[in-house]
């Protein structure tokens, strides 16, 4: 097995162990989507992202692509694609950086500071720059319609039902039975 399918293994085993739900894509381990949840102490938290990572043969020696797949309103993501214009990724990765760096770094730090002088996404740029309170308004309008735990394939906690909880229970202490065996009279 050769060194970067190594590292891209050990990689995805740590975002794996970590709290991200990983879900693969195809029976390889190069595409994948994560959940991201928005930053505290930013007009995005609360927002829950679908994220498409994208690692290339050569990770990581070269950089994962990385894409929101439910819609954010942010200079420095395409509205349309979802593809993020983020410096450390697209230009300046190093193979010292790893998938948990992307998860837990560069993208809170994206969304914490963004960037309008490098937009993808203009409307958010001149907004920001314009009327800071208004694009914090509308970031959040879009986290509300958007970025629900289900827009990113969650089910939130609260709606998942306790028959699940109590069918599992059942059928747990039915296979005991069958395992140990009925107990003597």
């Amino acid at each position: 097995m050769s060194s970067p399918t190594k590292r891209r293994e050990m990689d995805l085993m740590k975002l794996m162990m970590g709290d991200y739900k990983v879900e693969m894509i195809n029976d390889g381990m190069q595409e994948f989507y994560v959940q991201f949840h928005g930053p505290k102490d930013s007009p995005y938290h609360g927002g829950v992202w679908r994220i498409r990572v994208e690692l290339p043969d050569a990770y990581p020696y070269k950089s994962p692509s990385i894409g929101f797949i439910n819609k954010i309103y942010h200079p420095n993501v395409d509205e349309m694609s979802g593809s993020v214009c983020l410096d450390v990724i697209n230009q300046t990765w190093s193979p010292m950086f790893d998938l948990v760096n992307v998860f837990e770094v560069f993208l809170p730090q994206l969304l914490l500071y963004p960037n309008p002088s490098d937009p993808l996404n203009g409307d958010a740029a001149a907004l920001m720059m314009r009327d800071r309170t208004a694009y914090e308004q509308k970031v959040k309008e879009y986290c509300e319609r958007y970025a629900k735990p289900e827009d990113a394939g969650a089910v939130p906690e609260e709606e998942k039902s306790s028959d699940e909880e109590e069918l599992s229970e059942a059928e747990y202490a039915s296979s005991d039975e069958e395992v140990a065996g009925k107990a003597d009279p």
